[in-house]
């Protein structure tokens, strides 16, 4: 019996009926037990993957949605619980910033979803039954569950679910939903509430498809828009035409263009705008003498080195302990000096100042190498490709590809029949390891592309790689070679010292100590003649702002201080003292905020009004006398297309175009205002493409682009209905 709470009705709850709990009661007893590796597969690639549809108390709001207060604890707890399946997905690897960014917009989406479009559904008498989920779930499971049982990366199903075919097996699906227990549970269930989630917006779509309609006139309208161009001649006077100190406007003027054009001024999202002086952290000339030193140090020691010893040296010498050794030709060749193509193995060229860098360059070899070649080969891994974690010792994969070795030589097995037993490169196993003929431009290790073009036709062997041992063997070379010089590089970062980089950030913040406020900051720029810099626009969580590259905790700051407000930051080359120039809250921004721009178009309105009266003034005459009196030039607007708003000599003017395209040829318009002034159109003549009309046929085009717009237009109209916040820089 439905209860009554405060005078309102209130409807029994309905008990959600997973199709877990479905299944079972279908079935009754419980078909067996899977096996591990399917719990694992289940577990770590679906665990956690939702739908993707597109201090204080306020201070515990992640956002707000029609009212409803969005806590931030519990965001950052389903936002932490993506990110730990992420870890677990990628061998405990870190979420980049996109990646962090793409799933925080992911679960905003979903509580949009579920406060504004699910109630929608409701009202207009969507919803998906439990038998149709069964269905589209578990029955005769749909793309979204094929999706998720399938690798991303190849798009292939787990061979877990898959038939010989490489179709999904419904039967192992079926028993794989039927044994889940604790957190495999709740990743079938996401997969269920992801089918759900799609079911209702398919209905919502298809419900509002069927409403679409397009009259005949609609449709000869377009038609029409379409195959019509015309040629006009109109007068207009500017609104430049007279200084706008000429006009007297009073402050109720201007506060009521504000109130009566209020729509204008509507800003559709909160941004903050800042102004930044930057004290950039370049090397003195005592930090490029130093650096410049130590590299002519490191080449003489390169000089005196034995080649057999150059790798841990460039190791030890060069950023990060990179070891950069390359083969390169004539046409690709790096190094500046042409001796190198005639000089002996062990010669050092450099230092040189390249810009980032002083580079140190080493020949360590000459090669003659085929111009392309053509290999086989079988991936024993060390490692995972996705995940780059170890799957297999480096002695126990070594001994492995002997043994191929042994079995090929040995003609015990053919080395097609151990591609597809061994090889665990998926690339190229139906290829039986062949990925055709290719040169040294091609995307291979260097160990790999070495042994293809420099071993002869037939030669059989194993070459390590970061991805394990690759037992090769050369199928065909090109009869044509080429030298190949293999050169090592050293890099030797010109940066400040960390000298340089504490004084420049000592004076950045003498400037902000001693600038602290909106007044002394544009006092202080004006007075030691810095450079002061605007980034507008600066939404809630945008870490990238123009100008400043990288700015998460700038942009972080914005939504926490007041306007006028002063801060230092630490950026990745420099240090900036930035002022809040502004906060532009969502909603109709207040006068003081807009009013140069109001009054610019409030004259605009005045100057208007009182060209139209000088237009009445000239008569009802053709255009040329309207020019005329009025001491203006009559100008031609060829070729206007519909679709097409510029206009010559105007520009961007959609009044115009409508006037014109309303205006009977052989007539002229009214006096009106445009986006430049206020003008007198003509149109002289109307030209049609010949093109016969199918009625039937622009109907149809009419409603397939309206169709497409279903999705995105209807849900940013539900959006923009509700009133939606989202503090995005609360989060991460």
């Amino acid at each position: 019996m439905d209860k009554e709470k405060n005078g309102q009705k209130v409807e029994p709850k309905k008990e959600r009926v997973s199709v877990l709990e479905k299944i079972r009661r279908r079935t009754g007893l419980l078909v067996g037990i899977v096996g591990l590796a399917l719990m694992i597969f289940i577990l770590e690639s679906l665990l956690g993957s939702g739908a993707s549809l597109f201090g204080n108390d306020e201070m515990s709001a992640a956002g707000r949605i029609n009212g409803k207060k969005i806590d931030r604890n519990e965001f950052i707890m389903k936002y932490e619980n993506q990110l730990n399946n992420y870890r677990a997905r990628n061998g405990g690897k870190e979420a980049d910033e996109a990646t962090r960014t793409q799933a925080i917009e992911g679960l905003w989406q979903q509580y949009i979803v579920e406060l504004v479009m699910m109630p929608q559904f409701r009202e207009i008498g969507i919803e998906v039954g439990e038998d149709e989920l069964y269905e589209s779930v578990v029955a005769n499971p749909n793309s979204v569950i094929i999706q998720n049982l399938s690798d991303p990366n190849t798009g292939k199903l787990n061979e877990q679910f898959a038939l010989p075919d490489g179709t999904l097996d419904k039967a192992k699906w079926k028993q794989a939903v039927q044994t889940v227990t604790g957190d495999n549970e709740m990743a079938v269930k996401n997969m269920e509430d992801q089918v759900k989630s799609n079911r209702y917006f398919e209905k919502f779509r298809a419900l509002i498809n069927k409403g679409l309609y397009v009259t005949k006139a609609e449709a000869e309208k377009n038609f029409k828009s379409r195959i019509t161009n015309l040629t006009a001649s109109y007068v207009v006077k500017r609104f430049e035409s007279i200084p706008d100190s000429t006009v007297k406007l009073s402050d109720s003027d201007i506060e009521k263009y504000y109130t009566e054009n209020a729509y204008k001024f509507k800003n559709p999202e909160t941004t903050r705008s800042i102004e930044y002086v930057s004290f950039n952290v370049n090397p003195s000339p005592e930090d490029m003498a130093a650096i410049e030193k130590d590299a002519v140090r490191t080449a003489n020691d390169f000089k005196a080195l034995p080649i057999s010893e150059d790798s841990a040296f460039v190791a030890q010498e060069t950023e990060n302990g990179n070891v950069v050794m390359e083969n390169l030709t004539k046409k690709t060749m790096i190094v500046r000096d042409s001796s190198i193509y005639t000089a002996a193995p062990g010669t050092v060229f450099g230092p040189y100042n390249e810009g980032a860098y002083y580079k140190i360059y080493k020949l360590e070899a000459v090669n003659s190498v085929a111009d392309s070649t053509r290999v086989r080969h079988i991936l024993i891994s060390t490692v995972d490709p996705q995940t780059q974690q170890p799957i297999r010792a480096k002695d126990r994969a070594k001994a492995m590809a002997d043994s191929v070795v042994t079995l090929i030589k040995e003609k015990k097995a053919t080395f097609d029949t151990l591609v597809k037993l061994m090889s665990e490169d998926k690339g190229s196993i139906e290829k039986g390891g062949d990925y055709g003929w290719w040169d040294e431009n091609a995307n291979w290790v260097p160990t790999f592309k070495n042994f293809g073009l420099t071993k002869p036709k037939g030669e059989l062997g194993i070459v390590e790689s970061v991805f394990g041992y690759h037992v090769m063997e050369v199928l065909d070379v090109s009869k044509t070679r080429h030298p190949s010089y293999k050169v090592a590089q050293i890099f030797k970062p010109i940066a400040p010292s960390d000298e340089t980089n504490q004084r420049i950030f000592a004076e950045a913040n003498q400037f902000a100590g001693e600038h602290n406020t909106a007044e002394s900051f544009d006092k202080g720029v004006d007075e030691k003649k810095l450079v002061k810099r605007l980034a507008e626009g600066i939404k809630d969580g945008d870490y990238q702002i123009n100008g400043l590259g990288s700015a998460k905790e700038v942009s972080k700051w914005a939504y926490t201080a007041n306007k006028g407000d002063i801060n230092i930051f630490t950026l990745a080359d420099k240090h900036v003292v930035v002022k809040l120039n502004s906060i532009k809250n969502k909603g109709v921004l207040p006068l003081e905020e807009v009013k140069e721009a109001v009054t610019a178009l409030a004259i605009n309105e005045k100057k208007a009004a009182m060209f139209k009266e000088e237009f009445e003034k000239a008569g009802s005459g053709d255009i040329q006398s309207i020019a005329a009196k009025m001491n203006i030039p009559v100008e031609k607007a060829p070729d206007l297309m519909y679709e097409n708003r510029v206009v010559p000599g105007l520009g961007d003017d959609p009044i115009f175009m409508g006037t014109a395209f309303g205006t009977k040829k052989g007539a002229k318009s009214k006096p009106t205002a445009g986006t430049t002034g206020v003008f007198i159109v003509s149109v002289e003549s109307e030209n049609q493409r010949p093109e016969t009309m199918d009625l039937a046929r622009e109907r149809r085009q009419i409603e397939q682009e309206l169709s497409a717009r279903v999705d995105y237009d209807a849900f940013n109209a539900l959006k923009n209905l509700a009133d939606i916040e989202f503090h995005k820089s609360r989060i991460d």
